[in-house]
């Protein structure tokens, strides 16, 4: 389907037939952006002295000039959105390489907490063994239980 739109406008106070695939309210909006342009144009003293051929190839220069201008913008950007996605790129690699960082970090974490208890754990039943070891002693005497007499040395 080939859907022609067609809206009158009116440029530099002269009413034009425009038509095309876009809406009326896009052509008005061209034809508002021209006029704001012969009106710019006019503001000057010579502009409206010069032949219609003139003031038409100024309009169309300020035009093309505000046209490449904002191509150049769009370049710009374009080139701005293209570092910014390497960037994320970057900043997302980098992000995944510390989350998997972290995580192994936080497994030895865990393997030194458990061995730290386990050590805890088995240093808790030496200490033990070594109290009952001692108590043991002090009960017993360095004899083993039996009490040192000197005047008991029979041969």
């Amino acid at each position: 389907m080939n859907n022609k739109n067609y809206a009158e406008v009116l440029i530099d106070g002269k009413i034009y037939t425009l038509g095309g695939a876009e809406d009326q309210e896009y052509f008005q909006k061209v034809a508002g952006y021209i006029t704001g342009k012969m009106n710019e144009l006019k503001k000057q003293d010579r502009f409206s002295r010069q032949s219609q051929e003139y003031q038409a190839v100024m309009v169309a220069l300020n035009i093309a000039d505000d046209y490449f201008k904002a191509l150049s913008k769009v370049e710009e950007s374009s080139r701005r959105c293209e570092e910014m996605e390497k960037e994320t790129y970057s900043l997302k690699h980098e992000l995944v390489t510390t989350q998997m960082n972290l995580e192994r970090r936080e497994r030895e974490l865990e393997q030194a907490q458990a061995e730290l208890k386990e050590n805890r754990e088995e240093l808790m039943k030496l200490r033990t063994i070594q109290a009952t070891a001692a108590q043991n002693q002090r009960n017993n005497g360095p004899y083993g239980g039996q009490h040192y007499n000197p005047n008991n040395n029979r041969r």
